[in-house]
Formats: C-alpha cells, structure tokens, sequence
C-alpha cells in the first residue's frame, strides 16, 4: 500500500477512489493495477494537480506528478503489481482464468485492503475491462455501500481515475527498468524495448532470448499469442511416469535420446564426480546457473 502508519482523519469521513492499470497488452513485464483515493471534499482541489491520462504525458511529466501525489498528505495510493509468471501461469492453468477475470480480481482486491484500511470509500470510479454495465454490476454486488462508476476512458474522465492511472503507469514503468533477470546465461540483455509485441525491439529479444527446451526468460508472459511463433523450433516434450521409463524399449529411448542430444545434453554416462569438476556434458542452462547434480538427498 502506497499510505502507511497511523489513518489520516480524513480517510473516515466520505472517499472517492479512482483505479486503472498499466501493462494489459505488452508481452513483457508485468501488469500493474493501481488506485486512488481522497476525500470526496477533496474533489475540486484533485482536478487542479494536472492529473491526466497517463498514456497522454510524458515520461518525465508523470514522474514529477506521482512524486508529487506521493507526498500528498490528502490522497491516499495503492498498487497491485501482477508478475508475469503469474498471469501465464493463471491463463494456462487447467482451469483458465482470463486477462479480465485477473484484472477484475486485482480491482477488487484493492478496493477490499483500502476498507480494510478503514476508509471510507463511498464512490469507486473503474476504466472498465469488458462490457462496463455488467462490471459494475458484479462490483456492486460485492461492495453493496459503495457507489460504482465504471465506463470506457474513465482516465480521461475523472480525475481521480487520471492520478490512478499515474500510479500504474510510473509503478510499472520502474518495475521494467529495474527488472533484474533471474537468469544468468550468457548473452542476456536488457534492450527489450517497450514489451509490446509491435515494437522491433522487443521482437528481436524475444527471437534472441528463446530457448529450444527451456522457453523464454520469466520477464515474458509466455501464455500471450505473441509467444507462438517463436515456438516453432522447441523441443517436443513427452511426460511418462516413472514405470513407463523403465519399461520403454531400448530403441524408443535412445530415440528420444539422440533427439535430446542435439540441442546440447548428453547421452554418455558419467561420474556426477567428474560432471562437476569440469562441467562437460552438461546443457549450458545447467553450467550457467551452476546447477549441480545430486545422487543423495
């Protein structure tokens, strides 16, 4: 939560709050939905503090305003900040969950920690996701005091909305450039881009940041169409239980065997002794991460 310590006394009496996010449609980074409130006295006074649509100012602009909303004592801020694993993970699950029910899910959860915050939330204004009638209809019924507002451009519209958008945008946009990558292969940059699947940059980091088993970097969003047609050449996976292994036919696995071969493992048995000391053998994931191989737990 962006307001910490002890509730400022205005947060009991009537709030607005205003929630957008940033990231919906890159391939990369995550997606980051964020809110803010205020006093519904505060009202006027918000729509003075230049607040916008984020997508309509600069960099630099929107920099200064979430710096300056931050030491806001009027306004209250919060983030949502959705990893990109987990929105693959969670689309790809055996029980799909869509980008909008994972969008609404993130709405409501912040609208859930500012009352229980113990603010007085009264109107939520929502730059809608889907049909707006039909979101408004499922806030409601889960936050049956609270007046909710949801419409297209709601950005644009509301003021409070605007300063949520800020939130996002600058939140996501340090998420990105801060990123720090969990892998450390060789050859990994950080010239991805702007994480949108039209930009040349991020295509070509995509096509250079591939990998024949193990897929991408965890900075993609691997479950997004984009991801496709870089998955011509992977390697073709086949999951069998144990007992089928040892039954399998000898020609069947040496097979499978020369076919993993050719993307860097090795069908020779060695010693995990001398497979450690010189790192031979070994796919270069392995030798990267300095992975090693255990025979004893």
């Amino acid at each position: 939560m962006g307001t910490l310590g002890q509730l400022p006394i205005w947060a009991s009496k009537p709030c607005i709050m205003g929630i957008d996010e940033a990231g919906r449609g890159p391939v990369l980074g995550p997606m980051v939905y964020g809110c803010l409130y205020c006093a519904r006295s505060y009202q006027k006074t918000l729509s003075t503090l230049q607040f916008a649509d984020s997508k309509t100012l600069k960099e630099e602009k929107r920099e200064e305003l979430f710096e300056e909303l931050k030491t806001n004592k009027s306004i209250g801020w919060a983030v949502d900040v959705i990893d990109p694993r987990d929105l693959s993970a969670k689309m790809l699950k055996k029980t799909k969950i869509n980008l909008n029910e994972i969008s609404h899910n993130s709405a409501i959860g912040l609208v859930r920690k500012t009352l229980e915050l113990g603010v007085l939330l009264t109107e939520v204004y929502v730059d809608t996701v889907g049909d707006p009638e039909k979101y408004r209809v499922k806030l409601s019924e889960i936050f049956p005091a609270i007046k909710f507002v949801v419409a297209k451009k709601a950005d644009s519209l509301y003021p409070v909305v605007s300063g949520a958008s800020i939130v996002a945008k600058v939140t996501r946009d340090r998420a990105l450039r801060d990123w720090v990558l969990d892998e450390t292969a060789e050859n990994m940059q950080r010239n991805f881009g702007s994480g949108y699947p039209g930009d040349p940059e991020t295509k070509a980091w995509l096509d250079n940041h591939k990998h024949a088993v193990f897929g991408f970097p965890t900075l993609v969003r691997f479950s997004w169409g984009t991801c496709n047609a870089y998955s011509k050449d992977n390697v073709e996976v086949v999951w069998e239980s144990d007992a089928n292994d040892e039954d399998e036919p000898n020609g069947r696995a040496s097979k499978r065997q020369v076919k993993l071969t050719n993307i860097g493992f090795t069908g020779v048995k060695r010693k995990s002794e001398d497979i450690e000391s010189n790192g031979k053998g070994r796919c270069k994931f392995f030798q990267a991460r300095k992975l090693e191989l255990l025979s004893q737990f």
